[in-house]
């Protein structure tokens, strides 16, 4: 059905209730794998630097986000890779997503407000739009 998910995760609890949904349509095709995709976000990478100590650390910090989903991945025992990625992360998943042609996109949704979402746009809503494969967006 789905041969490639992309389901881009920042750690949040979104994620992992995003997580949820794609271990559920990955179980409906034996041939489904879940390509994990975490953006590191340049605009947040000097604050990284400057609470951890060491590129260890902040590969430590980095994987701890992508720990609960991963934990969930593991447990429902369905395929999946991970991908690290760096930019901003609307634009950056949008060519990722894009260039690799995969058949579906999951995110969570962070939630904001019209007014918010109108001034400063969400990464879902950007995803939604410029994606060419379908998108779903969990809440």
């Amino acid at each position: 059905m789905y041969p490639h998910i992309l389901l881009a995760v920042d750690g949040s609890e979104h994620s992992v209730r995003a997580t949820e949904e794609a271990i559920k349509i990955a179980r409906l095709s034996a041939h489904s794998k879940i390509e994990v995709v975490f953006v590191v976000d340049f605009s947040k990478t000097k604050e990284d630097v400057l609470h951890a100590e060491g590129a260890e650390g902040i590969e430590v910090t980095r994987r701890k986000k992508l720990a609960p989903v991963e934990e969930r991945l593991e447990a429902a025992d369905v395929s999946y890779y991970v991908t690290i990625l760096h930019g901003e992360p609307g634009p950056t998943i949008v060519d990722h997503a894009n260039t690799k042609q995969v058949d579906l996109t999951i995110i969570g949704s962070r939630g904001l407000n019209g007014l918010q979402e109108m001034v400063l746009g969400s990464v879902s809503h950007k995803i939604a739009k410029r994606v060419k494969s379908p998108v779903l967006i969990v809440k």
